[in-house]
């Protein structure tokens, strides 16, 4: 799902679901404490017609049209109010282009205005923040793109959780799954299960497997992966979303996955379930 943290952002916003983790370490935050205000009852209404609309696969421009001109009705009707909840109408407004509709030109645009129109408010003053984060993601695409299925994954030199030297290369000839996760990630730690399964399964066969940790507390993740009989390497630095790895790879959400061949070339991304098995199990027959 492309908007996968912009409905927590309107819900978050209205203090009115989702365990998807942000794009971003600094993605906007909504407002912390509920509002009653005329405007905040407006937009709830709106809002409320956007989850129906998105959750049936209306997710165009054209699909929100009707939305959009009320969020522009909201706008004229409170124009000579420079509050929060007015400047937060605008700002759902971008959130709706950069995340539902894909089109950072025009979400860029808005957040502009943003800035311009409400200088003094906590959105406006968190416009070039949103701003820089764009450009961030923009980037992460460009390496994510670059990273399709048949082309060689790019190599680190780095040390493991327990300071010895990583790299892909330490594994040629094996079949190796690079695993962008968190313990506090519950997508993550619902797919474990089946990672763990892949794993005591053709571990023998040559399967292995690259941890990418974006944690920020090794001892909860040392604790974590004791519990859970995690037995393969890590790769942690404590920074989460800023972790060295995740932005070399261009990683904005987890879990994130790359399965490699004995020669590095990735045969699999974002493999889940009995996917992933499969996908081991294949590239293990054809190594042999």
């Amino acid at each position: 799902m492309k908007y996968k943290f912009l409905v927590p952002l309107l819900l978050g916003a209205l203090a009115m679901g989702s365990v998807n983790l942000p794009a971003a370490d600094d993605a906007p935050a909504a407002p912390a404490k509920p509002t009653t205000s005329a405007v905040a009852s407006e937009m709830k209404e709106v809002v409320t017609k956007i989850q129906t609309k998105l959750r049936e696969g209306q997710k165009t421009e054209a699909d929100l049209a009707a939305e959009l001109k009320e969020f522009d009705a909201i706008l004229a009707k409170h124009k000579d109010e420079k509050t929060d909840d007015v400047a937060q109408v605008l700002y759902m407004k971008a959130m709706l282009y950069m995340q539902v509709f894909e089109n950072d030109e025009k979400g860029a645009e808005l957040i502009a205005q943003l800035k311009k129109d409400f200088p003094e408010t906590k959105p406006g003053k968190n416009a070039d923040k949103v701003l820089e984060n764009m450009e961030k993601q923009k980037e992460a695409k460009k390496i994510q793109k670059s990273l399709a299925e048949g082309t060689k994954f790019p190599d680190f030199d780095e040390k493991d959780l327990d300071g010895k030297p990583l790299s892909v290369a330490n594994y040629k000839g094996k079949v190796v799954l690079i695993d962008f996760w968190a313990v506090w990630c519950g997508p993550c730690v619902a797919e474990l299960p089946n990672v763990l399964k892949a794993y005591e399964a053709h571990h023998a066969k040559g399967f292995e497997i690259i941890g990418i940790s974006l944690d920020q507390d090794e001892k909860k993740l040392k604790a974590f992966m004791e519990e859970k009989k995690m037995t393969w390497v890590q790769y942690f630095d404590g920074k989460g979303w800023g972790n060295k790895l995740a932005a070399k790879y261009g990683v904005n959400s987890i879990p994130a996955t790359y399965l490699l061949d004995g020669e590095g070339k990735i045969i699999g991304k974002n493999l889940r379930g009995e996917a992933l098995e499969k996908a081991v199990a294949k590239a293990l027959e054809k190594k042999s």
